[in-house]
């Protein structure tokens, strides 16, 4: 396995672990809404770094390869999904702006979006890095 797709994955697993901990800690809890924010961080540093990284040289590769183009065009419009829901949740976090009835629920939903991603990239476009790189 290359050193980037470890590297990815293993920030995978520390924005699963993050998310555990929020929901073992209780997201209204002090120290579970802290958790909450440093999941953000990890987050954005993670999305950041894929996207100088690795999102470059597979939209390269899929200039050749017309399946890997619609497969990144999938996973672009998922993306956008799970972004724009992330970036309201937290946003909205922040603000107060979520009842307290409706949080659980909401980081729930957010985390399970984040999640599946999370397992789509792994299994489809790291997958197909490593194999392109071989």
């Amino acid at each position: 396995m290359s050193v980037l797709i470890e590297e990815f994955k293993r920030e995978h697993s520390e924005i699963v672990a993050a998310l555990n901990r929020v929901k073992e800690l209780g997201i209204q809890s002090r120290d579970g809404r802290a958790e909450l924010s440093s999941v953000k961080a990890i987050l954005l540093e993670h999305l950041e770094n894929e996207d100088e990284r690795l999102y470059p040289f597979l939209r390269k590769e899929a200039e050749k390869k017309k399946e890997l183009k619609n497969i990144l065009d999938l996973f672009a419009l998922e993306m956008e999904d799970v972004t724009k829901a992330v970036t309201e949740f937290f946003h909205r976090f922040s603000r107060g702006e979520i009842l307290d009835e409706k949080l659980e629920e909401e980081f729930e939903n957010i985390a399970a979006a984040l999640v599946k991603r999370i397992k789509n990239e792994e299994s489809i476009l790291y997958d197909e890095y490593e194999y392109i790189n071989q």
